[in-house]
């Protein structure tokens, strides 16, 4: 993908242009389980959302297209919260229709390091309804969950603007903590 390019499915997303399929699953449901291969940190991760319930709540979220500036600026700003949602005892990880190597390099340069992004199937983007095309090409649409330790889902934000995401999530997860 050329630089204009990805800058070009950057402003639809942001511009609202391209198509989502549905807003998001409801408060309340079950989350779906899934397994995933992502990276933390440059290096190989495996995600399954089961195992990670049994340490505490998930921030589950999506984002349409590694390294175009909005997704960079989430990441960025998921980074740095990073160490409040470990306070509340919530995991964060990033899920994108993304290459796995293209998600190696967006977690060191990115992510800094600090928390997994790992590649959305089509049976994921689908049982979480975040399916987005943008010229062809699928996407994920822009959506945040929290998850708490049952499964239910406590939040769910759609929003194509990034700069709540964190803010919400984090907000969320603190209230389940009850601090």
């Amino acid at each position: 993908m050329t630089k204009f390019t990805k800058l070009a499915a950057l402003a639809a997303v942001i511009l609202g242009t391209a198509t989502a399929a549905q807003a998001e699953l409801p408060v309340g449901a079950q989350a779906p389980e899934f397994t995933a291969k992502g990276a933390l940190a440059g290096k190989e991760y495996s995600f399954d959302l089961q195992s990670a319930l049994k340490k505490g709540p998930v921030v589950l979220y999506f984002f349409p297209k590694a390294f175009t500036p909005g997704c960079s600026a989430e990441a960025n700003a998921f980074a740095q919260q990073i160490g409040a949602f470990e306070a509340a005892g919530a995991q964060v990880i990033g899920m994108s229709a993304d290459t796995l190597p293209e998600l190696k390099q967006f977690s060191v340069k990115e992510c800094a390091g600090k928390f997994p992004v790992a590649t959305a199937s089509s049976a994921v983007i689908d049982a979480y309804d975040v399916a987005m095309e943008f010229n062809g090409q699928a996407l994920t649409d822009r959506t945040s969950y929290v998850i708490a330790q049952d499964g239910e889902i406590m939040l769910a934000h759609s929003e194509r603007d990034w700069r709540n995401h964190v803010s919400l999530t984090l907000a969320k997860v603190k209230q389940l903590k009850g601090s």
